[in-house]
């Protein structure tokens, strides 16, 4: 049996569990308990705070863990990055008042500067020979300079919409972090099977975003063209059709070239194009 920590709530959770259900593993969460076990899986669920999770991942208490990438680099624990999972993006970044004048990283010597992430920041400053009073707080970073209590902030930024709120401005990008999968180093050879045919169900459910399949009949004197516009993973599919002038065509289109690529088809004969979405693939 496999255990993976992963957050008890919010945007994390949500787009985990999101994840889970694509890949047809069921775990159902429990308010009366913090461990559930998948019912079609062999898998155990610990639903933890976001920063518990790559402690327990290193001491052992869950094998692997879903974490955004920025917790994971603030703790700094022992235990690897197993895969990058493309969701649940955001950015780590430096933000002053609209009223001042920003000349560089210079700014901030002999400044104090509010943040939930004192180590990543420290570790920046330090990089670029910035001396920075790092004041740690655990909620609402934002409004610090606004009470006085801070000249700047170090904060996730996601729209930014929360700044401008706020009336600040970002400045600095100093991380972009995503969800990632960390794992312990000592899983034994049983839970990397298991951890080995989650990846690939991970990998199905990923390989399918942003993808379309198109079927289509096409006039066989513009079978030519027609392919070399329609790559597939490989190659398109070609089926011969009872009228020996026609073929039907099958192939996978990436989301954000669908009309452009549907506009060359109709303009080279293409009928009856069904467009339908991929719910996994398998490459």
């Amino acid at each position: 049996m496999l255990r993976i920590a992963i957050q008890s709530k919010g945007r994390l959770y949500e787009d985990t569990m999101g994840l889970l259900e694509e890949a047809d593993i069921d775990v159902y969460p429990s308010k009366r308990s913090l461990l559930v076990q998948s019912s079609n899986f062999p898998l155990e669920v610990l639903f933890l705070r976001d920063d518990d999770i790559p402690q327990s991942v290193a001491d052992g208490v869950a094998d692997i863990g879903i974490v955004g990438e920025n917790e994971f680099e603030e703790r700094q624990e022992n235990a690897q990055i197993i895969s990058r999972l493309g969701f649940s993006k955001c950015r780590l970044s430096l933000a002053i008042p609209k009223s001042e004048n920003y000349s560089g990283l210079s700014w901030f010597n002999g400044r104090k500067v509010a943040t939930s992430y004192p180590g990543i920041l420290k570790r920046y400053m330090k990089k670029n020979n910035i001396d920075t009073d790092v004041h740690v707080i655990t909620g609402s970073v934002e409004i610090s300079p606004g009470i006085g209590l801070a000249d700047a902030i170090f904060d996730i930024v996601s729209s930014g919409s929360t700044l401008v709120h706020n009336n600040l401005k970002e400045v600095e990008v100093v991380m972009q972090s995503e969800a990632v999968l960390i794992g312990n180093w000592d899983m034994d050879a049983d839970k990397r099977a298991i951890l080995n045919e989650m990846l690939f169900r991970f990998e199905a459910v990923r390989a399918s975003k942003n993808k379309k399949y198109v079927m289509m009949n096409a006039p066989k004197d513009k079978l030519k063209e027609i392919t070399d516009t329609l790559p597939g993973i490989k190659s398109p599919t070609v089926i011969p059709l009872s009228d020996s002038n026609w073929c039907a065509i099958h192939a996978v289109l990436e989301e954000k070239r669908f009309w452009e690529i549907i506009g060359k088809l109709k303009e080279l004969g293409a009928q009856g194009i069904l467009v339908t979405p991929i719910e996994k693939m398998i490459l």
